[in-house]
């Protein structure tokens, strides 16, 4: 048993159940106002004396409920490259799970190729491109203040014409909060667009899972800034002790988890499994 269950059989094992004190520990956990409130009405209404093992089990219940039962596979498109386009807050590895995830996609046998649209950080492209090398993929990159949509309409130019299965743009670390940065990513979602009117493909928003409520945050705004995300890419969970944030977006928002980082190996990247997620990290 994991770190959120194991802390909740540790809490409430000898005493019994103080109702403030669990939703203390369940909002602690990430779970959330409405999912917290959901559990422990549940709890109240089950008319007996309960103990910690109680606890767990409706948790368990509810989380593996909430959370979806098969997580859709990355397959490519029929002729046309398959356009990633990450995005997320400065600071939660998302260029690196950019690569991770390329990694990943080059080991199920995908081509794949990088685009190097944060153009706001010198660092950016030169933490990219040396990823690139690394793990053996092709990397398109414009230079230092360039603009990100031509960056990426180059990008798509050269993933067909090379008949690349995976683009993966890695966007500009942005506050969810700067309004003039969103429009920015809209305006690179209407460029990959001029090449392909479904793209991008898939969105997915990198969050750090030791932030909590503020990966709340973040997923709500960049929900809405970018027309719909598709998923979530976690990180951070092996430092956290705690993957709440994947439960209460996916409750509250309807945002799957799609990708876990475990560790900074870049082959300790996960397609997200709800049962070992489960028995691992909560």
């Amino acid at each position: 048993m994991a770190g959120f269950f194991k802390s909740l059989i540790s809490r409430f094992s000898r005493d019994a159940i103080d109702w403030d004190d669990l939703e203390h520990s369940l909002i602690s956990g990430d779970m959330g106002v409405r999912l917290t409130t959901e559990i422990i009405d549940e709890l109240q209404g089950m008319g007996r004396t309960l103990d910690a093992n109680d606890v767990v089990e409706v948790c368990r219940k509810r989380i593996m409920g909430i959370l979806p039962a098969e997580v859709v596979p990355m397959e490519p498109l029929e002729g046309r490259p398959k356009v990633i386009l990450v995005v997320g807050v400065n600071g939660t590895g998302k260029t690196t799970s950019t690569a991770k995830l390329a990694n990943y996609l080059r080991f199920q046998g995908h081509s794949v190729m990088l685009a190097a649209a944060d153009t706001f950080r010198a660092a950016a492209i030169e933490q990219l491109d040396l990823w690139a090398q690394r793990i053996g993929v092709p990397i398109v990159k414009g230079v230092y203040k360039s603009d990100p949509s031509s960056v990426c309409f180059d990008a798509y130019a050269r993933a067909a014409k090379e008949q690349c299965d995976f683009l993966l743009v890695d966007t500009a670390g942005r506050l969810h909060t700067r309004h003039n940065l969103m429009q920015e990513l809209s305006k690179v979602q209407r460029t990959l667009a001029k090449n392909d009117a479904d793209a991008p493909h898939e969105i997915f928003l990198v969050v750090d899972a030791t932030t909590g409520s503020n990966a709340m945050a973040q997923a709500k705004e960049f929900n809405t800034a970018v027309g719909g995300l598709s998923g979530l890419i976690i990180t951070k969970l092996d430092g956290s002790g705690k993957g709440g944030v994947a439960v209460s977006i996916m409750h509250e928002l309807g945002i799957p988890p799609r990708f876990i980082g475990y560790g900074e190996e870049v082959d300790q990247f996960y397609h997200f499994d709800p049962d070992w997620f489960s028995e691992n990290i909560l």
